[in-house]
């Protein structure tokens, strides 16, 4: 069966899903892209139906200007999402797309849109103050901490033709990343479920376990072994996590495990 895109630029499909399945829209990190999701989604189908946000500035949107607002960005985001937001759906962000994730999910709510369930990864609460200036550095400085926290393959840092092509929309991600300022907002009334690697230099568990003054309802948070990235090796096992709370706030026979 030929997967179908959506009918907006906002948003890649990368696999079919089965009827009923709930729709999970996921929200890639600083400097990343759709198709940083597309193991994710491989994982997942068809029992969920995964929508990736895709910002403007990368892959077959390299010509548009990046948004270094977070908040405009949130706003545009939730805007596109709404006419997909009318079925059961979730939220999943790593990084910077957990805030944005958030931020699109408290609009959404607002507008009479509920997420069933949010997950965020590898970041701290919207409330906890995330302070940075190396949006403001020199290049090989940026570099240097794209290189610390991984996730991004080294020979295209490496490579000056890719840097040159990549750098931009990964500065103008620092910018709305570091000047973001959490600007107070009605708790959600889902369960939120936090991902951390225990080594992660940006979060740490005090850190995230503040996304739960963030929900009415359930928090939990799960702990794995790495780095700001350590979604990328322990794929598998944050997709069972994922599948799980999915199956208990959507359909069951969507979600049931074979």
């Amino acid at each position: 069966m030929a997967v179908t895109a959506p009918s907006t630029p906002w948003l890649r499909r990368f696999h079919t899903s089965e009827p009923g399945a709930m729709r999970l829209f996921c929200f890639p990190h600083a400097g990343g892209n759709a198709s940083f999701f597309h193991p994710f989604s491989a994982r997942l189908a068809p029992r969920a139906e995964v929508l990736v946000v895709q910002y403007p500035g990368r892959q077959e949107r390299f010509d548009e200007p990046c948004i270094e607002d977070l908040h405009v960005l949130a706003d545009t985001v939730a805007a596109e999402l709404t006419t997909w937001a009318g079925e059961p759906f979730a939220l999943f962000g790593h990084s910077m797309g957990a805030t944005l994730a958030f931020e699109v999910g408290s609009r959404l709510h607002a507008a009479g849109a509920r997420p069933s369930t949010l997950f965020v990864s590898g970041r701290r609460a919207p409330s906890v103050p995330a302070p940075g200036s190396v949006h403001r550095a020199c290049d090989d400085e940026l570099i240097a901490d794209m290189k610390l926290l991984g996730g991004t393959d080294t020979r295209m840092l490496d490579n000056p033709e890719l840097l040159a092509a990549i750098l931009p929309a990964i500065r103008s991600d620092y910018v709305a990343t570091e000047t973001y300022r959490y600007r107070g907002a009605p708790r959600l009334d889902c369960p939120v479920t936090a991902f951390i690697g225990d080594a992660d230099p940006r979060v740490d568990a005090p850190m995230a376990r503040a996304w739960a003054t963030h929900t009415t309802e359930e928090f939990q948070l799960r702990v794995f072994g790495g780095g700001h990235f350590f979604l990328v090796p322990h794929l598998a096992s944050v997709v069972e996590s994922v599948a799980t709370v999915l199956d208990t706030t959507g359909d069951p026979q969507a979600f049931t495990q074979s």
